[in-house]
């Protein structure tokens, strides 16, 4: 799905913060001088020596196993040509954030001020003993050709020029299901390739490798047919040039089974389509608007199978899909380079991918129903996470097949177990809750919006289409801080409660809150006056479908927001309490804290029930609960009322929910270390897997956990989240970020679908 950008919005998410995208973390220990004299001098010496007596220690001493430099001349950037060196910073400073969000790998970005092949092979030579593998990126054809070459014959690392290889290896995935899908044989396919700079040569020639023939292929560039009798073709165009008597793109499209586009838009008119052979396939990859329209296409020919370069239309090439994980096989077994086999065990992979079951995370972010292997399905979605497991382990095994891996794997399961921990839940969760968000967006009240990171939460919400804003406060205010800031709010519903407009909505609201608090203390006067407050007006919104959710929080103590609340919308039906939950995004993956913000001292029932609110929550984001109680005890290794109450309601909850995966009374260091679990109580039902949600046994104590990790452990909190509440109404912390504000706001839209 696309998503709109502003040029705003991208200058500012490059430059707000800390600039750039990427940073230096230290894997190591660092508090102590010890610390310091072991990372630097003296301590350092000792792998020092031990790498010169022997050279392969660097990869046991230093972290150029995991380490790939994505480096560039600005040469060929993104489509934006020639523009430099230090104007495709951001692009390799991009490409090193994928390499680690999709396959943890670390990159350092390097731009070399140098537009010849020998200056370029020098550097890149002389600084390769930093690295495990090269990632050359940018460089314009045909230097790019002999620039790969030289490197690999030069160096005994992985070296990959992902322009060329990467978009090679996602059409020759496309390309094997479509072949399955039609019928065709590769061997019978008549294929044009419209474009001859790096990538169209290289598709070409692995598409050669699959076993299209020499003969059935014709490539075209700007000034027509790749032809013998041409006089002004460089080497590389020189290995496809055609015999046949063929001189245009529009000539040499007649009867041909395949077309691939990298070159510009509008190349391909409707009456080549028409001329193509029956069930074409059609990969037009121009960015950013294709060789023919993706509408244009498919309304001109029913049988077509398309691809594009675009997220929003079906079966994108998108380089993400191969490059991080090419590089995470070949440095697991420590290749010595990217050879052809390994490229087409990643595009055999693929196929085989795209022809399983889809996870719902990947329908839920591309809005569909059920997507399944077809037309319309021919290539695995980027946001897919199986592809870590499924490409990396095909290429590391080809590696060791072609005997290029220095560090075979022996134990495939151990291996695909390891991939999968690299990356833990943090940002396909993330990811998921936004993509199940924007399926249905709600409307949601933001009750301070007289506030600068309200307003600029509310632009992100709206424009990544999570949610539809609703603000409330002084109009004036509002509009006055919009156009201060430049935020790109138009037509956005704006509510002052205060205001004469929304008398008779007040006073509706009024009498409602009256007859539902005139035996608690309130009377219609008072009920009048807490109306033009925004925590009440705000959930009134709600309670009375003007809006589907409410976030409140950001300037106001939590109390002073969740009773109004409480008293307005009230608890669910069936339930006896209304509790709280932080999700904390770690290294390790999200975990769940409850109870964190209500209920200060539960009893045992209560505990039951914030377990159970807890998990229904925790499975609406397709993770399944693994629930651990927590005491200062060990299974009653300690007596004491906390730790017999948390026994007594982890029996009630075994005796009544008995598949459900929740143990207790236990220690928080227990639950989380699963080894130590395994060895101590072998009987826990926890013993498969670490908890996922921690159950405080009182509010000091759950409060206390969150705040700590968030603090000093560098967890990512997203929350409080109010379990129990009959409609959607969400507490900010006092102080929250934009990017917490906007997580709320996704959880509120959740909770309101």
């Amino acid at each position: 799905m696309k998503v709109p950008l502003s040029k705003k919005n991208s200058l500012a998410y490059h430059a707000d913060g800390r600039p750039g995208k990427i940073e230096v973390i230290p894997t190591k220990s660092h508090q102590s001088q010890s610390d310091l004299s072991m990372a630097y001098t003296p301590g350092v010496a000792e792998p020092c020596l031990e790498i010169k007596a022997n050279p392969e220690d660097v990869y046991k001493y230093t972290a150029k196993g995991n380490l790939v430099a994505v480096i560039s001349n600005g040469t060929a950037v993104l489509g934006l040509g020639d523009i430099g060196p230090e104007a495709g910073k951001p692009v390799m400073e991009g490409k090193g954030l994928l390499f680690k969000i999709y396959a943890d790998i670390d990159v350092f970005d390097i731009e070399i001020n140098n537009k010849t092949i020998d200056g370029m092979v020098d550097t890149i030579k002389s600084i390769a003993p930093t690295f495990g593998g090269i990632n050359l990126e940018d460089i314009k054809a045909p230097e790019c050709f002999e620039v790969e070459d030289r490197l690999k014959e030069l160096l005994d690392i992985p070296v990959m020029h992902d322009d060329q290889h990467g978009t090679a290896m996602i059409t020759s995935a496309g390309l094997l299901n479509a072949l399955e899908i039609t019928g065709k044989k590769i061997e019978d396919l008549k294929v044009v390739v419209n474009g001859a700079g790096a990538a169209a040569i290289s598709c070409a020639a692995l598409y050669i490798k699959l076993g299209i023939k020499h003969e059935n292929l014709v490539m075209v560039d700007s000034k027509g047919v790749l032809h013998k009798s041409r006089k002004d073709l460089n080497p590389w165009k020189m290995k496809f040039v055609t015999e046949r008597n063929l001189k245009t793109l529009a000539e040499a499209m007649v009867g041909a089974d395949m077309f691939l586009g990298l070159s510009v838009a509008g190349a391909v008119t409707p009456e080549m389509l028409l001329s193509m052979s029956d069930n074409p396939i059609v990969f037009a990859l121009a960015n950013p608007v294709p060789e023919i329209s993706y509408e244009l296409a498919v309304s001109t020919r029913s049988d077509l199978i398309m691809g594009t370069g675009r997220s929003d239309f079906p079966n994108q090439v998108n380089n993400v899909l191969g490059f991080p994980y090419i590089f995470r096989g070949a440095l697991d077994v420590r290749a010595t380079t990217i050879n052809d086999t390994m490229k087409l065990a990643a595009a055999r992979a693929l196929a085989d991918l795209a022809k399983q079951p889809v996870p719902e995370e990947v329908n839920i972010t591309y809005q569909v129903a059920n997507l399944k292997f077809g037309r319309d399905y021919v290539i695995p979605k980027p946001s897919d996470p199986r592809l870590i497991t499924h490409v990396a382990p095909a290429v590391a095994r080809a590696a060791m097949e072609t005997g290029v891996a220095r560090k075979p794997i022996t134990d495939w399961d151990a291996y695909r177990e390891e991939l999968s921990k690299r990356l833990g839940l943090i940002n396909p969760l993330i990811r998921q809750i936004k993509a199940r968000a924007r399926k249905n967006p709600k409307r949601v009240v933001f009750a301070e919006a007289e506030h600068y990171k309200i307003l600029k939460a509310a632009e992100i919400v709206m424009e990544e289409g999570i949610a539809i804003p609703v603000l409330l406060g002084n109009r004036e205010v509002i509009l006055g801080m919009i156009k201060e800031h430049e935020l790109e709010l138009d037509n956005v519903e704006i509510i002052d409660p205060r205001s004469e407009s929304e008398r008779e909505r007040r006073e509706l609201f009024a009498t409602q809150f009256y007859e539902k608090r005139k035996r608690r203390g309130v009377n219609q006067n008072a009920a009048l006056d807490l109306m033009i407050h925004r925590n009440y007006f705000g959930p009134s919104l709600v309670e009375n479908g003007f809006a589907d959710a409410m976030i409140s929080g950001l300037t106001s103590s939590y109390p002073a927001t969740i009773r109004p609340a409480l008293r307005i919308i009230g608890k669910k039906q069936g339930t006896n309490i209304v509790s709280g939950m932080y999700i904390m995004i770690t290294k390790k993956g999200p975990i769940f804290f409850a109870d964190t913000t209500v209920n200060m001292n539960p009893d045992m029932d209560k505990l039951v029930e914030i377990t159970l609110q807890a998990a229904e929550m925790v499975k609406q984001f397709n993770i399944e609960p693994r629930i651990a109680l927590l005491s200062y005890s060990n299974f009653g290794s300690v007596e004491g009322r906390i730790p017999i109450m948390v026994r007594n309601a982890v029996a009630k909850l075994h005796q009544e929910h008995p598949d459900l995966i929740v143990d207790g009374d236990m220690q928080a260091n227990f639950a989380l270390n699963n080894q130590m679990l395994r060895e101590n109580f072998p009987f826990s039902k926890l013993i498969d897997g670490q908890a996922n949600t921690l159950i405080f046994p009182y509010l000091t104590a759950g409060n206390i956990a969150y705040k700590l990790l968030q603090e000093i452990g560098g967890a990512e909190a997203i929350g409080p989240i109010l379990m129990g509440l009959n409609k959607s109404i969400h507490v900010l912390q006092m102080g929250s970020s934009v990017s917490e504000i906007v997580n709320m706001t996704t959880i509120a839209v959740i909770d309101a679908q």
